[in-house]
């Protein structure tokens, strides 16, 4: 039978916890949920209120994956969810990690965990934009780096703060808080941006998703500040080779990044990073911390 653990008052049902789903590391199961467990203040303190999309990969990286929005089958009673609109179908129902045992719970199915830049109470309303740096064989993250302290210094130029952590796959991601604007707002922004690091790097960036263009370069997507688009969620673990975590870093640690293994963190790493640094993305949780874009002319310029 599978171990019953009660967490904050619910019953939950822990299956095959010796199963290893990391072969190169002989990371299992019960270690993945050790490791949410421990890292749960930040999981869900990134996670409040944000709809979850998970990526399910239950017989490891190697194994079938698959991606879910809506609340899959047999979820318990007690996890709480909410109604998400859509532009061109009805709405659905997706899940809210609120708490620790919904937290257990979803790590029990084995998931990335991935969330919109918007909150369930203005869907839509981005509080968040991003740009996901996604590198070309044969770049890596160290190209990553380069596009990453422009496209910093050329935000704060319109007063914005960028933070900055690992995609826990190849590349960087961007994230700056916000005023509350519509989602095609910061797509537009982040567009513009990311045309203007093209101009600027021609050599290292493109800011096209045709896969042609973009070995030894650097993709800077911008399309995931879509209302319908999600990013993987700082501190979540990756359906990768090992368990790498999306881990925020320091721009120090980008300004000097040489080599890929610079910037790349396994779950066992973690809780040192947090003692040593705290939440480097703490400001994303603080409202008075976010920023206007700028005015529409300039935006779209």
């Amino acid at each position: 039978m599978s171990p019953i653990t009660v967490v904050e008052g619910r019953r939950l049902s822990l299956t095959n916890l010796d199963k290893v789903l990391y072969p190169e590391t002989g990371t299992t199961k019960g270690e993945v949920l050790h490791y949410c467990t421990t890292a749960a203040d930040v999981l869900l303190a990134h996670l409040h209120d944000r709809p979850v999309s998970f990526l399910r990969f239950p017989d490891g990286p190697g194994g079938q994956r698959f991606f879910t929005k809506n609340v899959p089958p047999g979820t318990p009673s007690w996890v709480e969810t909410c109604e998400v609109p859509h532009s061109r179908s009805a709405p659905t129902r997706q899940v809210l990690i609120q708490d620790l045992a919904t937290l257990v719970w979803a790590a029990n199915l084995v998931v990335e965990l991935h969330a919109p830049q918007w909150t369930r109470d203005a869907p839509g309303i981005a509080d968040r934009l991003v740009f996901d740096l996604d590198p070309g064989a044969p770049a890596t993250v160290v190209e990553c780096c380069t596009a990453a302290r422009w496209l910093r210094g050329r935000l704060a130029a319109d007063g914005l703060d960028a933070h900055v952590k690992t995609s826990g796959s190849k590349g960087l991601h961007l994230i700056v808080p916000v005023e509350p604007t519509p989602a095609e707002d910061t797509t537009a922004y982040a567009r513009a941006l990311a045309v203007e690091a093209r101009t600027a790097l021609p050599d290292l960036v493109v800011h096209k998703m045709t896969r042609a263009l973009r070995a030894g370069k650097v993709f800077v997507d911008f399309s995931q500040n879509a209302a319908a688009k999600t990013t993987a969620v700082a501190y979540t673990l990756r359906a990768r080779p090992t368990p790498t975590v999306s881990t925020p870093v320091t721009w120090d640690e980008v300004a000097a990044c040489a080599e890929p293994g610079q910037l790349a963190f396994r779950f066992d790493e973690i809780a040192e990073r947090r003692e040593r640094y705290g939440d480097l993305l703490g400001p994303l949780l603080d409202p008075g911390r976010a920023r206007p874009l700028p005015g529409p002319a300039r935006r779209l310029a």
